[in-house]
Order: structure tokens, then C-alpha cells, then sequence
């Protein structure tokens, strides 16, 4: 009798943990893009180009319709300008910038800058701008379901040759930048994951971008850049 209650016990303690560790779990979810996931430049006013830029996945502007510099850019996909995948895309968007933005903060980075950071599967926050000067690792831990969320209240800004390096199996298609208005990359920056912005987005000159540049309002400003769409490896992403 005395082994059952014990056994009981047990049981009952186990559930309790497993209850208490879900919400934390799923809060370490990749967010959903739905049908953005195939773009890799979205945005809502307009796109516009200079130079070489080599776009590696779908292209679109909506409710823009204005698509300049390709060429001499290349699209290695399709293009949409204010058309219905477009504007579904965008719609997938917001709900995919809402989802990143609502997810419980594990811990507020405010005032720190992202180089010279390592950081593992998390969310983490941001109350108004981000800076990245130098290297900021992303630490799968063996894990390349590692999940990384940033949020950011107001701007995310790169300095020049700056880098957003993967390490021990995180992948650039987990990785998630909610940024509150705008994003800018300085010239020569290697940036990684999905930048999901609610105003504009603008590459400066010779800065990459391994993942997505998804712009809800604004525009996506590109010069001489070369933006892969991220998928992971296999290619088992949410939509």
C-alpha cells in the first residue's frame, strides 16, 4: 500500500512538472511566417535597389506597387508587386511580427550592446533601440531547433562590418529580429535570421543578409547586397 501512494506521488509530481515547463517550451517556438516564409525581400511601400544586389527567394511590395533596380539586381524567385501573394504575404506578416512581439521577455538587454554577446535558445528584449557593433554569437548548444527571438522597441542598427555569427548547430532560419520601427545594416555587415520590421528596412552597401528582410509598412532599401532565404535544414519550418 505503501509502494502505491508512493507511486502516486511520484506520478502526480512529474505531471505538475511537466505542466510548469510547457508555457516555457513554447515560448521557445520558431514563429510562423505562413506565405512570407518564400520571400526574401517584402515590403509595404516600395522596393528599391542599386547595384548587383542578388535577392535569393521571392520579392514583393504591398499595398506599394513600386519595384526599382532589378535589374541590374537579380531575383532568384518571383516577383509580386500588389498582388494577391503579396498582399497575403503581408498579412502573414503582421501576424508573424505580433506572435515575435508577444512572446514572454526572458531577459531584457536594454541599454547593452549586441557585440561581443553570446546568446542561447531564447527570447530577449529590447524596451527601445538595439545596437550591434562587432560579433554577436548564437549558441544552438547542439540543438538545431535552437530558437532565438529578439525584441526590439524601436530601431536595430549594425555598424559597419559587423556580424551575427552561428555556432553548434543554430540556424539562421530560427532566428527572429521584431524590430518596433526600423532597421539599418552598415555597409559590409553579415547579418543573419528573419528581420521582420514594422517600418523599413535599408542594407547599406556590401551587407548580406542570411535569412529575410520582411518590411510590414515601409520600404526594403537595398545597395549592392546579397539576401539567401533562410531554410532549415531539413526545410521543416512552421507555417
Amino acid at each position: 500500500m505503501r509502494r502505491r501512494i508512493i507511486g502516486a506521488a511520484a506520478t502526480a509530481a512529474m505531471l505538475l512538472s511537466v505542466l510548469a515547463i510547457g508555457p516555457s517550451a513554447a515560448a521557445h517556438d520558431a514563429v510562423g511566417l505562413g506565405t512570407a516564409r518564400s520571400f526574401a525581400v517584402l515590403a509595404g511601400s516600395t522596393v528599391t535597389n542599386t547595384g548587383p544586389t542578388v535577392v535569393t527567394g521571392d520579392l514583393g511590395v504591398s499595398p506599394g506597387t513600386a519595384i526599382t533596380g532589378f535589374p541590374p539586381g537579380l531575383v532568384i524567385g518571383t516577383q509580386h508587386a500588389a498582388d494577391a501573394v503579396a498582399a497575403q504575404a503581408q498579412s502573414d506578416l503582421t501576424i508573424a511580427y505580433n506572435d515575435a512581439a508577444g512572446r514572454p521577455c526572458d531577459s531584457n538587454r536594454s541599454g547593452q550592446d549586441l557585440g561581443g554577446r553570446t546568446f542561447t535558445d531564447g527570447t530577449y528584449c529590447y524596451d527601445s533601440s538595439a545596437q550591434l557593433t562587432g560579433t554577436v554569437t548564437l549558441n544552438g548548444q547542439g540543438d538545431p531547433d535552437a530558437v532565438f527571438i529578439f525584441q526590439i522597441g524601436s530601431t536595430l542598427t549594425t555598424a559597419s562590418a559587423s556580424t551575427v555569427d552561428l555556432i553548434n548547430g543554430a540556424q539562421a532560419c530560427n532566428v527572429f529580429w521584431q524590430v518596433g520601427s526600423s532597421a539599418t545594416l552598415g555597409t559590409n555587415t553579415t547579418f543573419v535570421g528573419n528581420i521582420l520590421a514594422l517600418t523599413s528596412i535599408t542594407l547599406n552597401t556590401s551587407s548580406t543578409v542570411d535569412g529575410r528582410t520582411l518590411a510590414r509598412n515601409g520600404a526594403v532599401t537595398l545597395d549592392s547586397n546579397v539576401i539567401d532565404r533562410a531554410t532549415c535544414a531539413p526545410d521543416a519550418e512552421p507555417t
